[in-house]
């Protein structure tokens, strides 16, 4: 209905009849309220869920749908809207529709009840308001632009539920074929020098085992992680388990397994200062293999990957990977933490790279309230550096 149709509908409606808008706002309570009733129904997530919890956005959502009933619609726009299309930079899209996607996803709730909620909330508003007094013409336009707003917020979560749950799938499946490749190719290393030894030299041997057990666990706390990582694409924070960690031996041993895997490579582990601070280590060490083995993977092969621990700070630690080599371009800089963002095409040998692991380095940073930034150049070659809070 045109804006003229709108505005005719308003001049009949009877004196100190209640608009759809005004009914809702005065409402308020009631309509949550009930809702919160329907959505402790729909999922088992919302057995263990406070009515906080389960009200989130609910009230922003009639906000806005308010606040659209009132606002002039041209045609074209209400064509849209009966789409499910809209502005994509309106703020129903921006926080609520979009966030209580994102916060029903970290909750457990599957596609199907969160939509359902959206059929709860509009049979909760029409049947409340109805019941009030009966329809005038005005009310019609009232209840078609309702339920086209509506319909546009069911369209923008499902979009971002979707793609949540793609992202995450994508995360899920580039860890398992780029973070497990360091530890699982040294473990190998290792399997193939037993077979081929035969086990004439009971000292390597036993050196050999320990580092395979070494590495083999290593696999498996990446796949610990893996559900914690996927959470990311959520919109949940990494969480981390902190307890006392030597960043300098954690470094030897990250350097030690990539020397294993990568013979003929150079890797320098340097000391300064206080290594020591409340870090999950299991993730720290996630996080510095990758940025090791990017140095190795993009770094000039005739040069050594430097990785520095600077501990002067009684507050902050830094730990940087330098490699020498081809500088990776401004642009590229700019959105190399993003995932599936690389600083090539492809490493040296035409290897392909998913370019996951700079990404998972930044929630990791991110999750221990530190930084992650990089500074490239022909002359100074490349260098990531990680920036830690002790506590």
């Amino acid at each position: 209905m045109t804006l003229e149709a709108f505005l005719a509908g308003q001049e009949r409606q009877p004196a100190g009849h209640l608009r759809l808008a005004d009914f809702i706002r005065q409402n308020e309570a009631a309509l949550v309220r009930e809702w919160t009733e329907f959505a402790r129904t729909r999922s088992p997530a919302s057995d263990g869920m406070s009515k906080l919890a389960l009200q989130d956005h609910i009230v922003d959502i009639l906000k806005f749908i308010s606040a659209d009933l009132e606002s002039a619609q041209t045609s074209a726009e209400q064509f849209d809207k009966s789409r499910g299309l809209g502005d994509e930079t309106g703020p129903l899209r921006q926080s609520a529709a979009e966030i209580h996607a994102a916060l029903r996803l970290a909750d457990g709730f599957d596609i199907d009840q969160m939509v359902s909620e959206y059929r709860a909330l509009r049979a909760s508003v029409v049947k409340q308001w109805t019941a009030r007094a009966p329809l005038v013409e005005a009310d019609v336009v009232d209840l078609t632009r309702f339920n086209e707003a509506i319909d546009q917020a069911v369209a923008e979560s499902v979009a971002h539920y979707t793609a949540t749950i793609n992202n995450s799938r994508n995360l899920f499946l580039g860890v398992l074929g780029h973070d497990l490749r360091n530890p699982l190719s040294a473990a190998s290393m290792g399997a193939r020098w037993m077979e081929r030894s035969g086990g004439t030299d009971p000292v390597k041997q036993a050196k050999v085992v320990s580092e395979l057990i070494r590495s083999t666990d290593r696999a498996t706390r990446i796949l610990d992680d893996l559900l914690d990582l996927t959470r990311s694409s959520f919109g949940t924070e990494i969480p981390v388990s902190k307890s006392q960690t030597d960043l300098a031996a954690l470094s030897e041993t990250i350097a030690d397994e990539l020397r294993r895997v990568h013979h003929d490579r150079t890797i320098d582990v340097m000391i300064e200062g206080d290594p020591n601070g409340l870090w999950d280590a299991g993730r720290l060490g996630q996080a510095l293999s990758n940025l090791m083995a990017n140095a190795i993977q993009y770094g000039d092969a005739s040069k050594p990957v430097t990785a520095s621990i600077a501990g002067h700070d009684p507050a902050f630690v830094e730990v940087s990977v330098h490699n020498s080599g081809s500088p990776i371009p401004p642009d590229v800089q700019k959105t190399i933490f993003e995932s599936w963002t690389r600083g090539q095409v492809e490493g040296p040998g035409g290897h392909p790279h998913l370019g996951l692991g700079l990404y998972i380095s930044r929630l990791i940073a991110d999750a221990h309230g530190g930084t992650i930034a990089v500074a490239s150049t022909e002359v100074a070659g490349t260098t990531f550096t990680f920036r830690l809070p002790r506590a």
